[in-house]
This record gives C-alpha cells, structure tokens and sequence, in this order.
C-alpha cells in the first residue's frame, strides 16, 4: 500500500512541476503571452506555489519510503529481503528542495515588482572625442588623430 501512495505522489509531483513550468513561462515578463506586468507577476506567483507543492509531493514521497526502508531494516523480527537507502532517495531529495526552493524564489519576485518601482534610465548619446574637441572653441578641426582615448572611445 504504501508503495502506491509513493507512486501516486511522485506522479502528482511530476504533473504539477509540468503545470508550473507551463505556468512559470507564461508568467515571465520577457513573453508576450500573459497580459500586464501585474497579472504576469500573479501568474508567476501561482507557478511558485505549484513549484513548492511539487517540492513537498516529492519530498513526502521520498520521506515516506525511506522511513518505510529504514524501519524494517532495524526490525529484528523483519526475515524477508531487507532494502538499503539508494541513490534515488538522495536524488529526489535534492530535486524535492530544489522544487521548494525555486518555487519560493518565483514567488518572492513578486513582492520586488510591487514594492519598488522601475527607475527609467534617459540615455544622452556616448561623446566621442572628436565632437568634444570641436565644441571647444577651435574653430578650425583638427586633422590629428586624439592622443588620449577613453573608454567612450571604443563603444
């Protein structure tokens, strides 16, 4: 019986981990699918909360059997083929807490659109060297290449 709940939990999991990746594209601001930044961020927020419930199936799952593992291997009255803890449990740990913790990452990016608005850079135009020689009050050109380049000078 409890191999079933395991599977169905880690099924659970890896469906809602593909509606969270479906949810979490749709909720990034570099697509055009989704509407305005707020119902963006909403959307990307919704994914985070899939992400963490992913994490916490996949974690339950794996706690779950490993606790079922770890008990009849400590059972003295235990006689039938005892299991050790694999690589998968190790696996799905980690990717348990990276679900949770990428999950939660989502939604905090919500809170940082909403508590502080973007500051809009103007940009004034790279000056070369040439145009701030000639600004000074030469008024004829000067065919020498500058002496001095500065990092202007290259972009």
């Amino acid at each position: 019986g409890y191999i079933q709940a395991c599977r169905g939990l880690m099924i659970s999991a890896v469906c809602l981990g593909f509606f969270g990746a479906v949810f979490g594209l749709i909720g990034m601001k570099c697509t055009k699918v989704g509407g305005s930044d707020q119902t963006k961020a909403k959307i990307a927020c919704l994914a985070g909360l899939i992400f963490i419930l992913s994490g916490l199936c996949s974690m339950t799952s794996c706690s779950l059997y490993a606790n079922r593992i770890t008990s009849e291997f400590f059972d003295p009255s235990f006689v039938a083929q005892k299991y050790e803890l694999g690589a998968a449990l190790f696996i799905g740990w980690a990717g348990a807490s990276l679900c949770i913790i990428g999950g939660s990452i989502f939604c905090f990016s919500i809170a940082e659109n909403s508590n502080s608005p973007r500051r809009a850079y103007a940009y004034n135009g790279a000056a070369s060297v040439m145009s701030s020689r000639t600004k000074v009050h030469n008024s004829v050109p000067d065919k020498t290449p500058p002496k001095h380049f500065d990092k202007n000078a290259y972009v």
